[in-house]
C-alpha cells in the first residue's frame, strides 16, 4: 500500500466506480518501476477491477524545451512502451507537435476514467498544470509524492541548513524506510482492453514505436530549441538502472574520498535519471543498502546532525546517501513549502543584505550572458566547466559550485548572476529545472550556508571560492585536457 502521507487529493470529485479504466497521468515519475504513483493507480485498478491506462505526454511549449531534453524523455518513453507491452498494459505516449495541440486530451481521457492518479512535484510549471487539470476534472484526481525517501508533506517547516534537516531526518526518517515502492507494480493487473473515448483517436495521434525509437529525428521536426543538441547519455528506466548498478559496483567504494576530484570520475551520473523520474531515490538507496547487507534496524538511535554514523554503513556509502537524501530532499523541502523558492527574495535575509551592500563593488571582470554561454572568460577552469555543461548536459559537482561562485564574481550584480546561472543550468543541464539544482544555484548566493569572514568585495559575507585554490586542491589535468580545448563549445545562438 502507498502511505497516506504521500497521497494528496487535488479536487473533491468522486471516484466513478462505473468508469471504463483507471488513468495514470505520468508527468515526472517517468518509469514503470519503483513508482508510488503508478502503484497507487495499479491498486485502484485491482480494487475496481478495471484495466489500467498509462498516459505519458510530452509538451513542446515548456520553458527550455530542446532536442536534448526531448530526446532523453522520448528514450524513456520507448523503454516504458516496451515494459507496458510486456505486462499487457495500455500505454499512450503523446508527443505534442505544436504548442497547444494537446489541449483537451487529458480531459477527454479523464471523462471515462474511474479515477486519475498523477505525480506530486513541487516546482517548475507542474503544480499549476496539475491544479488546472484538477479543477476541470469530473473525477477524483490524486497526486502522489514519490520524490524522495522522506515524504514532502511530513516536514513541519522549511529548514535553513543541511545540518538542521539532517538532524530532523535522523529523528523522523526511519519509519518511512520500511515503506518502499513496489519494484514492479504492473504485475497481476486486471486484463482486458479499456474502452477509450471514441473521439480520442479522431483528434489526437499517439507516438508510434518507430518515432520513439528514432527520438533524435522526431525531435528535429518539433518547434523546440534545436541549438541544444542531445547529450551522449541515454534516457529511460533501463539505462538509469544500468548506470545505478555500475556506480554501486565500480565507483561507490571510492566516492567518499575522491568524489571532488574531476579526474577520478567517481560521480554517480544519476542526477538526470532522478530528475526525469527514470530512476527512483528509493531504488538507488536500496541498491546501496543491498551492496552492504544493510537493514533498517541498523540506523543509529541518535540524532546529532552528523554526516557520518547514523546509517551505520561504510564511509563512502554514508557520504553518497547524504547527497541523495539530505541535500537532494532539502531542495524538495524548500520547493514544497515556498512558492517563491526559486526567486532572489527567497534568499536568507543576511545573504540578501550583504550581497546588496556589495552590489556596486568594482569587479575585476564583467561578462554578459553571451560570453558566459560561449565559455569566453579569462579563466580556463571555468571555461572547461561550462564546456562540459554545454557538451555533455552535466557538470562535475564540485566545479558546479565554483562555476556559480565565479558567475557571481563576474556579473554586474547578484541578481544578474542569478539570472545567468538559472538560464545556463536550465537550458543545458539534464538535471536542471529541479529542486536539487535550484538548491545548488541558491547555495552560491548563501542559501543553506552561514556568514563567512573576512568580508570580501562583491561577495560580502557569502562564502568565497576561487579557481586558483581549486587548481591547488583538485586533480584536474585530464579534465582540462578534455574540456579546456582551444576550441569553444559549438553553439549557434542566433
Amino acid at each position: 500500500m502507498v502511505p497516506n502521507i504521500r497521497i494528496q487529493n487535488q479536487n473533491s470529485a468522486p471516484v466513478q466506480r462505473d468508469g471504463q479504466y483507471v488513468l495514470y497521468w505520468m508527468v515526472t515519475a517517468r518509469r514503470p518501476t519503483w513508482n508510488f504513483a503508478l502503484q497507487r493507480a495499479a491498486d485502484y485498478a485491482r480494487e475496481l477491477d478495471r484495466p489500467l491506462v498509462i498516459f505519458e505526454p510530452l509538451r513542446v511549449a515548456y520553458p527550455w524545451a530542446s532536442d536534448r531534453m526531448h530526446v532523453f524523455v522520448m528514450q524513456g518513453m520507448a523503454a516504458n512502451a516496451g515494459r507496458c507491452r510486456d505486462r499487457g498494459v495500455t500505454y499512450l505516449p503523446y508527443i505534442e507537435a505544436k504548442g497547444g495541440a494537446g489541449k483537451g486530451l487529458l480531459a477527454t481521457l479523464a471523462s471515462q476514467a474511474c479515477v486519475v492518479v498523477t505525480d506530486d512535484y513541487p516546482t517548475y510549471f507542474l503544480p499549476r498544470m496539475i491544479g488546472a487539470a484538477a479543477r476541470a476534472s469530473t473525477v477524483l484526481l490524486e497526486a502522489v509524492d514519490g520524490n524522495g525517501l522522506f515524504p514532502m508533506r511530513a516536514a513541519d517547516g522549511v529548514f535553513a541548513r543541511a545540518y538542521d534537516f539532517r538532524r530532523f531526518l535522523q529523528k523522523q526518517l526511519a519509519p518511512h524506510l520500511r515503506s518502499l515502492p513496489d519494484p514492479d507494480p504492473l504485475m497481476n493487473l486486471p486484463s482486458g482492453n479499456p474502452k477509450l473515448p471514441a473521439r480520442l483517436m479522431e483528434r489526437w495521434s499517439f507516438a508510434s514505436s518507430q518515432s520513439l525509437q528514432d527520438a533524435a529525428r522526431t525531435a528535429s521536426s518539433l518547434p523546440i530549441d534545436h541549438r541544444v543538441v542531445p547529450a551522449d547519455v541515454a534516457g529511460g528506466f533501463e539505462s538509469g538502472a544500468a548506470a545505478m548498478e555500475k556506480f554501486v559496483r565500480e565507483r561507490l567504494a571510492r566516492y567518499g574520498v575522491e568524489r571532488n576530484h574531476p579526474d577520478a570520475e567517481v560521480a554517480s551520473g544519476l542526477s538526470p535519471y532522478l530528475h526525469f523520474g527514470h530512476v527512483s531515490a528509493h531504488q538507488v538507496a536500496d541498491a546501496v543498502w543491498k551492496s552492504e547487507g544493510w537493514t533498517t534496524d541498523r540506523v543509529a538511535d541518535k540524532a546529532n546532525g552528523a554526516k557520518q554514523g547514523w546509517w551505520n554503513l561504510s564511509e563512502p556509502a554514508e557520504s553518497f546517501l547524504d547527497e541523495l537524501v539530505t541535500w537532494r530532499e532539502l531542495g524538495f523541502n524548500m520547493a514544497s513549502q515556498r512558492e517563491d523558492h526559486d526567486t532572489y527574495e527567497a534568499l536568507p535575509a543576511w545573504a540578501r543584505a550583504t550581497l546588496e551592500e556589495h552590489a556596486d563593488d568594482p569587479r575585476e571582470h564583467i561578462y554578459d550572458l553571451d560570453a558566459f554561454e560561449r565559455a569566453q572568460t579569462h579563466d580556463p577552469i571555468w571555461n572547461a566547466a561550462q564546456t562540459e555543461l554545454v557538451r555533455e548536459g552535466h557538470m562535475h559537482n564540485y566545479l558546479r559550485m565554483l562555476w556559480g561562485k565565479n558567475i557571481l564574481a563576474w556579473s554586474e550584480s547578484p541578481r544578474a548572476a542569478l539570472e545567468v546561472m538559472i538560464e545556463l543550468n536550465n537550458k543545458y543541464a539534464l538535471d536542471g529545472r529541479d529542486p536539487n539544482s535550484v538548491s545548488g544555484i541558491f547555495w552560491v548566493l548563501g542559501r543553506y550556508d552561514r556568514a563567512w569572514g573576512p568580508e570580501r568585495p562583491v561577495f560580502g559575507k557569502v562564502r568565497f571560492m576561487t579557481s586558483s585554490s581549486t587548481r591547488k586542491k583538485l586533480r584536474l589535468i585530464q579534465y582540462l585536457q578534455r574540456y579546456g580545448a582551444p576550441e569553444q563549445p559549438e553553439l549557434s545562438l542566433g
